[in-house]
């Protein structure tokens, strides 16, 4: 038996001016292009990711299989993948695949828009499909995935995190290859039973972990962890994309002659639609969220910067909220990772214990909202220079090597802010404790973060503060100039109809 295993990761937002080309997929250590074979198992096969189960589960079938790796090229979220970038990727995969293979597991993400497609990883499958059409074939999704027909109806096996902090991403994996080798060992034909409603659900809103999402994940959780059916799956959807496909989804795989999928399917929308109001986050005035920080006295804070994460496109490198907490005379600070290659040039240059005086920040401009770079005018001395490597210690992506580029700290009376040369959304303390800072000895943490930052920092914060910085990861969405939408869509159209369409895909065994 021979497996192919690849890993193609990148949530596209389509309002960020960061481009996406092959390099974005190197994941760092000096490298041009993605990782394959043996190189991409010692970075990705050993951490908590979807293919790392993958891998775990087609080696387990024993000494009879062959496990190939065409590629693994994981990005970080930025703007549109360039077609270059997305043909190479998508040409490794398929060539591996025409050499004759007997399964295909592939970790994906479910948002990813190239500058021709809007669907990225539905023209992976419809690509693949084209070299063998029948070859069984299960994917790993993010919570975040902008579910479409092509790839309910190119993949046999479905599956999206459950989490968000997304900590359950080898747990995907394994529930993707375990369905997938029992249809293939049964020769079990089966049913994808799949909606998606009109809704750009603000992410903030989004996470299982709570209300209005978490009981509607637990009941799809229970239908599968009953064999009521074998895969069930919300998808919370990715708003920040300006296609037609960008939409909460629900999509159940069960056995071609069971009869739960669509009922559950129907159940799991009706939820969702009725709650759509709660989906909506009313972001809070920048000054008086910092203000509200300013008044507590139990340490640490965490600020959270949700409008220039770079887990979701941002350039991460505004320091608005920052600017804003100094003026309100906050101190004992720790921030960043800011992305700012030219500030760690000049860092490095005069070197650990130099007094320095930089800008930092503000170097990106983003057109499609109309913001300028704001940056800050600092002074301090260089406490510490890193090659920005550390592994991950917290519940997500666990084990992972994190490559910041060469990395250096700034320390001001009032600050210590870690400023890096690649761009990283902090979602483990690693990011400063690898600098020489403990973040649980602060008064405040600001993290450019969304949602993530709570499965590294949520334990040891007595605070959090979710500050509305400005950026291309803003709740605000009448800041977004969407033309591509298929409109009408909630919140944005308030009398958007109620869908009520199932879709249903039959899958030979």
């Amino acid at each position: 038996m021979r497996c192919v295993v690849a890993l193609v990761q990148h949530e596209t937002n389509t309002f960020s001016p960061l481009p996406t080309p092959l390099s974005a997929f190197a994941g760092g250590s000096g490298r041009t292009t993605p990782p394959k074979g043996d190189e991409a198992v010692d970075q990705y096969g050993s951490a908590a990711f979807a293919f790392a189960a993958m891998l775990d589960a087609a080696k387990a079938r024993g000494a009879e299989v062959s496990v190939s790796v065409p590629i693994a090229a994981y990005a970080e979220p930025s703007g549109r993948v360039t077609d270059a970038a997305f043909d190479a990727i998508t040409t490794a995969v398929c060539n591996d695949i025409a050499t004759g293979c007997d399964a295909v597991l592939l970790d994906l993400h479910g948002a990813m828009v190239t500058e021709t497609f809007d669907d990225g990883e539905g023209e992976l499958l419809n690509r693949i499909r084209q070299v063998d059409a029948k070859v069984p074939i299960g994917v790993a999704l993010d919570f975040h995935t902008n579910l479409t027909r092509d790839m309910a109806a190119n993949a046999t096996v479905i599956d999206g995190y459950r989490t968000y902090p997304h900590v359950d991403m080898y747990q995907t994996g394994e529930r993707v290859a375990r369905s997938l080798f029992r249809i293939m060992d049964e020769s079990l034909p089966t049913r994808t039973c799949w909606q998606t409603l009109p809704m750009l659900t603000h992410m903030i809103r989004q996470t299982p972990a709570r209300q209005p999402m978490k009981d509607i994940m637990d009941l799809a959780i229970a239908a599968a962890d009953s064999d009521r059916v074998m895969n069930a799956s919300v998808f919370g959807g990715f708003p920040l994309a300006d296609v037609p496909c960008a939409a909460l989804g629900v999509l159940i795989i069960e056995p071609e002659d069971g009869n739960q999928g669509e009922d559950l399917v129907n159940d799991l929308c009706r939820m969702a639609w009725q709650r759509r109001a709660d989906f909506i986050f009313e972001p809070e005035d920048l000054a008086r969220s910092v203000e509200r920080a300013a008044g507590l006295t139990d340490y640490p804070i965490v600020l959270a910067d949700h409008g220039d994460n770079c887990g979701a496109g941002g350039s991460a490198d505004d320091l608005t909220v920052l600017e804003d907490m100094l003026r309100q005379g906050l101190a004992n600070i720790a921030a960043g990772p800011v992305w700012d290659p030219e500030a760690v040039g000049q860092m490095v240059k005069v070197g650990e214990g130099a007094s320095i005086k930089l800008r930092v920040g503000g170097k990106t401009v983003v057109p499609s909202i109309g913001q300028t770079g704001h940056g800050l005018q600092l002074e301090g001395v260089v406490a510490k220079i890193t090659d920005g490597r550390f592994a991950i210690t917290g519940p997500m992506q666990t084990g992972l090597v994190v490559d910041l580029g060469r990395t250096a700290v700034l320390k001001t009376p009032v600050l210590e802010l870690v400023v890096s040369e690649e761009r990283w959304e902090p979602y483990d303390t690693g990011c400063f404790t690898h600098a020489g800072i403990d973040p649980t000895l602060k008064n405040y943490i600001l993290l450019k973060s969304r949602q993530h930052f709570r499965a590294g920092f949520e334990d040891l914060a007595r605070h959090i503060i979710l500050a509305a910085g400005p950026g291309v990861c803003g709740s605000d969405y009448s800041q977004f100039k969407f033309s591509n939408l298929t409109r009408p869509v909630y919140p944005i159209d308030p009398g958007t109809p109620t869908p009520r369409q199932v879709c249903r895909i039959e899958h030979s065994g």
